[in-house]
């Protein structure tokens, strides 16, 4: 049985301290990033526990220092104003931290479906770019991200396009994941 992708970290988005206004209870509240997997998450933090946006707090299933409990999964709509721009930030973090996740894409991307790659699924990529980022691994593997936009000269800016793809899914309006978990109904 394959594991189940989950975040064990999560950075900060937002922090705050009294919660939503629109909950029902006052109670320390933070938005959070996956690092590994994207979840975007709404925390509850323990009652003495203070964080700050761009903080990396565990929320896997041992003991957690800061965060209580997760409350739910969101998305994008459901970030707060502050949530919104430290997003956009912290994905381009996150994209670098984890290059070799997103190299080994590019090296082993497949079909979804009898009519459709991986590669297809991105941004800006059509069956000409799949074409020639195929033909290109079979010469040699990619290294970096960097190695394959330049040996795949007309393929889009590589993290600019998986940083798209990440946020069409964040927003929950595909039909294949590629990069993030769908959000949990909860």
């Amino acid at each position: 049985m394959p594991k189940e992708k989950k975040d064990e970290n999560a950075i900060v988005l937002d922090f705050m301290p009294e919660g939503k206004m629109s909950d029902s209870r006052s109670e320390p509240t933070a938005q959070v990033l996956g690092d590994k997997y994207f979840s975007l998450l709404e925390v509850i933090l323990r009652d003495d526990a203070v964080v700050e946006e761009g903080e990396k707090v565990y929320i896997g299933d041992g003991k957690r220092d800061k965060v209580k409990y997760i409350k739910k999964s969101i998305t994008v709509p459901d970030l707060s104003t502050v949530g919104k721009e430290e997003l956009d930030e912290r994905l381009d973090e996150l994209i670098e931290e984890n290059e070799e996740m997103f190299v080994e894409f590019f090296n082993n991307a497949g079909p979804i479906t009898p009519r459709m790659h991986q590669l297809e699924a991105l941004p800006s990529v059509g069956k000409k770019h799949m074409w020639n980022v195929l033909d290109e691994r079979k010469v040699e593997e990619f290294e970096s991200l960097e190695d394959l936009k330049e040996r795949v000269p007309l393929l889009p800016d590589p993290k600019k396009i998986i940083k798209e793809r990440i946020m069409e899914e964040l927003d929950g309006e595909v039909k294949h994941y590629l990069f993030t978990v769908p959000k949990s109904e909860d």
